[in-house]
């Protein structure tokens, strides 16, 4: 069985059935996001190792996401970004719900080699926020 990268991103149904290259992207992405974080020196204590569950959703899927997620102790990153920890693991897992905003669907949609970059940018600056709560390296 292959390992879990540390970081993985997952693309809701409707933005995969929406944007036929985000699943592809998004596997790009997570290449590069672990690697950058590698190089950062986020796991070099083996038995303290963050494990960071990024999904990226639709504005009305974000919003079930965060009324389901109403019983955890939520820690919102910005309006489109809101996290949790999973305690039902014993591994450090910390679950991430993005949301593609409808203003950035419209942009998108007229527009679609723009979906890399902006995922980069929304992704990477919330793993900079992550990495500034749990005192890890910036990358």
């Amino acid at each position: 069985m292959p390992e879990k990268l540390p970081i993985s991103i997952q693309v809701c149904d409707e933005l995969a059935q929406q944007f036929i290259k985000i699943i592809s992207i998004s596997n790009k992405l997570e290449a590069q996001f672990n690697f950058q974080t590698m190089t950062a020196n986020w796991y070099s204590d083996e038995d303290s190792i963050w494990f960071v569950r990024l999904h990226i959703e639709t504005p009305q899927t974000f919003l079930t996401q965060k009324k389901r997620q109403a019983h955890q102790a939520v820690h919102t990153y910005s309006d489109d970004a809101f996290g949790y920890f999973d305690a039902a693991v014993k591994e450090q897992v910390l679950i991430c719900y993005i949301a593609i905003t409808d203003t950035e669907l419209t942009m998108l949609n007229q527009q679609t080699k723009l979906v890399e970059g902006l995922l980069y940018v929304k992704l990477e600056k919330l793993l900079q926020l992550i990495a500034n709560d749990l005192k890890l390296s910036s990358f």
